[in-house]
């Protein structure tokens, strides 16, 4: 028992290391091997992947399109997805600078949202209001967001070759709720199968599945612990129609790729592309589920 608990321990060093940058002898075929280990507590299988998080773990070695690139850079994607769909699906731009020093927050709203265009929340400051705001804080936080080299942590090739930058978004409040909900679609070379409904992200954290004609689905997933299921009934999203469609647009010819979505007084906003939920080290917690969603990943 020692010797496994000295064995964990070592294997966390050491991928904390690689994640920092600190063994770039390190390959990602090795990484992601130890990773999943792990986290997961079971051999990755990339010679015969056949799980969801299997595949996904696959992905990031074999499937390396250069529009990923700009797919998952939260300010590039933002011309990507004009094209795409329009821009009045946009969330509002404020400005985007390369380092917390260019910014001007005089010029900035009372309210507002800055984040890292090339990470997952590190640096993110959502001001509600401008005089609270500790400027030495929110440029420290930044900074150490723009320094996170994003692509180590779960080797996620696409981030690999982001531009780092930061980007404020208008603020962003719907009037029938305290905290907005994100609408998230798994999809599937085009397919849309399942929305992820995520409420009151910031307080007590709930998620959801439901199918493609709003059906809730029992199972949970992918972080653990699991999130509990909502206690209140969630509605049918007014553009969930739109949002489906949209999904499926965004996501044709591309093996998985999760879509998000907010619904902000009955109005549609696009989100961000994910390709790896969780970086591929999460579970369902129904494991046939693991490997039906597998299947659906052409390799």
């Amino acid at each position: 028992m020692r010797r496994i608990k000295i064995k964990k321990i070592s294997t966390k060093i050491v991928l904390r290391l690689g994640a920092l940058g600190y063994l770039p002898f390190l390959s990602d075929e090795k990484y992601l091997k130890m990773k999943y280990r792990y986290m997961m507590n079971k051999t990755l299988h990339l010679e015969n992947p056949r799980s969801f998080s299997e595949k996904l773990q696959w992905l990031k070695l074999h499937d390396r399109n250069s529009k990923y690139i700009i797919m998952v850079d939260k300010y590039k994607v933002r011309e990507y997805v004009s094209e795409k769909l329009g821009d009045e699906y946009l969330i509002p731009l404020i400005g985007v600078w390369d380092t917390p020093d260019d910014i001007d927050f005089a010029s900035l709203p009372d309210q507002f949202v800055l984040k890292c265009n090339h990470n997952s929340g590190l640096g993110m400051c959502i001001c509600k209001n401008k005089t609270t705001l500790n400027l030495h804080e929110v440029k420290k936080r930044l900074r150490k967001g723009l320094k996170q080299n994003y692509f180590l942590v779960g080797r996620e090739w696409p981030y690999k070759n982001v531009k780092r930058k930061i980007i404020a978004e208008q603020y962003m409040k719907d009037e029938n709720l305290e905290e907005l909900r994100d609408y998230k679609f798994y999809c599937f070379s085009g397919k849309p199968l399942y929305c992820q409904v995520i409420s009151d992200r910031s307080t007590n954290e709930t998620i959801d599945f439901f199918d493609m004609n709003w059906k809730h689905m029992e199972f949970t997933g992918l972080e653990k612990p699991y999130y509990p299921h909502s206690k209140l009934e969630i509605p049918r999203p007014t553009q969930f129609s739109l949002m489906k469609k949209f999904a499926e647009k965004l996501s044709t010819n591309i093996p998985f790729l999760r879509v998000d979505f907010y619904e902000i007084n009955q109005r549609l906003y696009f989100g961000e592309l994910t390709f790896f939920p969780a970086s591929g080290f999460g579970e369902f917690d129904d494991n046939k589920l693991n490997l039906e969603l597998g299947k659906r990943i052409k390799i």
